[in-house]
């Protein structure tokens, strides 16, 4: 898959989630493909870049070793995505772009922002359009979903003026802003927008829990290529297995005992550390994942507890250390993780659906979150 001048092989992306794909992480998953596949930053809030806000500074810090350099801006005002975007460009900080459209959470979306935003037909195609003209050789990519509920939807449309605006491929997360992570994703819809843009990639994501499932919704679409997220959470080996599977070496699959597990994690909340610049807020960073990790392993609920309270790599890997680490890959490990939640209201501007070609409503000067991450 070509995405601008970058050849994806295999045909695999990381997909940006607020607090976990950043550096340590997209190393670690970067280091189980071989180098192979996308590996996208964490959102970044373009008048936060734009301001050089410290923390967003250090989220597009980038190992040395990636390549391409690949940052997820999220914005709702057009001239502040385009300072961000050209500022990317001039002072080279990245190799790619990709456009948040797909964040479905409240204090994104009440200020128009994330999933909310395509319904307003004219707002999308500004942003998009400041953003290619921007980016000069970059690629822009978009990362959308199917729209904010079942009598909104917007991915068609939006689709066809990303394709207008030249940006470069679109990735389809198979849900409305109300599913949230729950119910089933919906990948018709992910082949309905490759046939309605045939001219750029289209990438398939949502419910992608196994190599055998980024196959499958290949085969099923039509689409060029998947975007991987809650599936990795305390499975990095999964970039393994998808590009063992891209390959044909469909029998290739990861079953780390639990030793092994335990290595991965320890070797995650030293990234942390090292990357943070402090061991111990590194451990603690890492205490999110360890429910991910451990998921279908025989540790009891007081070990899990106490291990998700640590707060030193040697506290950490002590008490590891305590745990049956010749336990097998379990069969419970498989299989879905991470957010489940459905059937949200989604929070929006008042008078945000009376009209998607009215672009006043809702969008005021303080839409532009000052954070990054998420």
């Amino acid at each position: 898959m070509q995405i601008g001048p970058h050849l994806v092989q295999p045909p695999v992306v990381l997909a940006p989630m607020a607090g976990i794909t950043n550096a340590p992480f997209r190393t670690l998953c970067r280091e189980f493909s071989g180098g192979k596949g996308l590996f996208v930053s964490e959102m970044i809030t373009t008048r936060a870049l734009v301001e050089r806000n410290e923390k967003t500074m250090q989220l597009i810090h980038f190992d040395a070793t990636e390549k391409p350099r690949s940052i997820q801006l999220y914005g709702v005002d057009p001239a502040t995505v385009g300072k961000a975007v050209r500022m990317i460009a001039e002072e080279d900080l990245a190799d790619h772009i990709d456009l948040n459209f797909g964040c479905p959470v409240p204090k994104v979306t009440r200020k128009g922002g994330g999933s909310a935003l395509p319904y307003k037909r004219p707002l999308l195609r500004a942003i998009l359009r400041e953003a290619v003209s921007g980016a000069g050789d970059l690629p822009v990519t978009m990362k959308m979903r199917k729209g904010i509920d079942d009598d909104h939807i917007t991915y068609l449309d939006a689709g066809r003026i990303a394709v207008e605006e030249g940006v470069t491929s679109i990735a389809l997360h198979g849900r409305t802003a109300a599913q949230h992570y729950g119910g089933t994703a919906d990948w018709d819809a992910i082949a309905r927008l490759k046939e309605h843009v045939p001219e750029i990639p289209v990438l398939g994501n949502g419910d992608i829990w196994s190599a055998e499932d980024a196959l499958r919704m290949v085969r099923e679409t039509g689409c060029d290529g998947v975007v991987v997220g809650r599936g990795c959470l305390g499975r990095p080996w999964l970039f393994s297995d998808l590009v063992a599977a891209f390959e044909g070496r469909t029998d290739d699959i990861s079953r780390p005992s639990l030793r092994e597990v335990a290595d991965v994690m320890v070797r995650h909340a030293t990234l942390l550390g090292e990357w943070i610049g402090d061991e111990s807020r590194g451990v603690i960073d890492f205490r999110k994942h360890v429910a991910w990790y451990l998921k279908g392993f025989a540790v009891g609920s007081e070990m899990r507890k106490r291990l998700a309270v640590t707060s030193s790599l040697a506290e950490l890997r002590s008490g590891l250390d305590e745990l049956d680490l010749d336990q097998p890959w379990p069969t419970g490990a498989d299989g879905p993780r991470g957010r489940t939640s459905g059937n949200n209201r989604v929070v929006l501007p008042d008078g945000w659906l009376k009209d998607p070609y009215d672009c006043a409503v809702g969008v005021g000067e303080d839409a532009e979150l000052d954070t990054s991450g998420g």
